[in-house]
C-alpha cells in the first residue's frame, strides 16, 4: 500500500520531530563525550598540580629537618667551645687539671701557631677550619695513663682533638713498690681543631 499526499503530510512532522530528537541525542552525546574529555584534562592536571604540591612539600620538610640538624650540630659544636677563636687558655687549664687528676709523673707540651685547614667540599663559603699542632710529652707509669689522658682531654672540650699520632717507649726503669718513676714515655702530636665562621657577627 502506497501512502497517498495527505498521508505523507501527517508523517512529515513526525518524522521531523524524529530527525530533530535523534540530531539532538547525537549533539548531547558529543557535548558529553567532549565535558568528559575535558574533566579527564581537569582532573590529570589537578592530580599533577596536587603531586607537584605534595613533593614540593615533602623537599621543605626534608630542608627544614635537615636544617634542625645542622643548627642542633652547630650548637652542639659552641656548647663544646670548638666553634670560635682558639682557646689557649682554656687549653692550658685543662691539661693542668688534667694532670693533677690523673696524677701524671710528668706532662710537657707545646702549641704550635694556627694554621688553616685544607678546605673541605661543601662547606659554607664563610665557614674555616684550623689546626693548632700541640706536641705533647708525658712520662706515665703505663700505658693505660695515655689512654686516659686523651680521653679527658678529648672530653674537656674548647676544640676538637685529633690524634694525628703517639710513639710510645720503655724507659727501662725497672718496677720496684717504692719507685714510682716513670717507665713509659709517649710522644704525641694532636691537632686542636676549630670552626670559625667569618660571617658570624661578632
Amino acid at each position: 500500500m502506497n501512502p497517498t499526499t495527505p498521508e505523507l503530510k501527517r508523517l512529515l512532522l513526525p518524522i521531523l520531530a524524529f530527525a530533530l530528537l535523534v540530531g539532538a541525542g547525537a549533539a548531547l552525546i558529543w557535548w558529553s563525550k567532549q565535558v568528559l574529555v575535558v574533566g579527564k584534562q581537569q582532573l590529570a592536571a589537578v592530580s599533577a598540580e596536587r603531586a607537584q604540591n605534595t613533593e614540593r612539600l615533602l623537599r621543605i620538610a626534608d630542608e627544614e629537618r635537615e636544617v634542625k640538624e645542622k643548627i642542633a650540630v652547630y650548637r652542639r659544636l659552641k656548647d663544646l667551645g670548638i666553634v670560635g677563636r682558639e682557646r689557649r687558655l682554656e687549653w692550658a687549664d685543662a691539661i693542668k687539671r688534667i694532670r693533677t687528676q690523673r696524677g701524671l709523673i710528668d706532662l710537657r707540651y707545646r702549641v704550635e701557631p694556627q694554621k688553616p685547614l685544607a678546605s673541605l667540599p661543601g662547606k659554607p663559603g664563610t665557614i674555616d677550619f684550623f689546626a693548632s699542632t700541640m706536641k705533647v710529652n708525658l712520662a706515665l707509669l703505663h700505658e693505660e695513663d695515655l689512654f686516659g689522658f686523651l680521653t679527658d682531654l678529648r672530653n674537656s672540650g674548647n676544640a676538637y682533638y685529633a690524634v694525628k699520632r703517639c710513639m710510645l717507649g720503655r724507659t727501662g726503669v725497672p718496677p720496684t713498690a717504692a719507685n714510682l718513676a716513670a717507665r713509659v714515655n709517649a710522644q704525641c702530636d694532636i691537632d686542636l681543631i676549630t670552626i670559625v665562621d667569618q660571617g658570624a657577627k661578632s
